[in-house]
């Protein structure tokens, strides 16, 4: 896949509304040395165009209702080599961590141990599968 060019990947697996960031999948972390971690964060004045529980078919009307969507990226600079899994020898759980705790730097957010999972058992009572 990235012999043909870039992949992006979302190691949260969701979204939080909350100024937290959720664990990070460390798989990102083994498919190359050459990382470039995105800050990206929404702002709505109305609805929150995702639910942990109800029809999820119906988050894109929700999100479509705001008038006035806010988005906000932050394209940050590149991991260095020394801080990855193959140039570095770090483990793909610290480079996880690295780049969460960049992106939380950049947002302001705090970094949580919590996952994608954990977050769906608190709000909806089930994994979100």
């Amino acid at each position: 896949m990235l012999s043909k060019g870039s992949v992006v990947v979302c190691p949260e697996g969701t979204t939080c509304r909350e100024r937290y960031l959720l664990r990070f999948s460390p798989l990102f972390a083994e498919m190359t040395d050459d990382i470039v971690p995105v800050a990206l964060e929404v702002k709505v004045n109305m609805f929150y165009g995702t639910t942990a529980s109800g029809i999820k078919a119906l988050d894109p009307i929700f999100f479509l209702l705001n008038p006035y969507p806010y988005y906000y990226v932050n394209i940050l600079e590149n991991v260095p080599k020394s801080h990855t899994c193959g140039s570095g020898g770090w483990s793909n759980i610290d480079v996880a961590n690295y780049v969460q705790a960049e992106i939380a730097k950049s947002l302001g957010y705090t970094c949580t141990l919590l996952t994608r999972k954990d977050k769906y058992m608190m709000l909806a009572g089930n994994t979100g599968d």
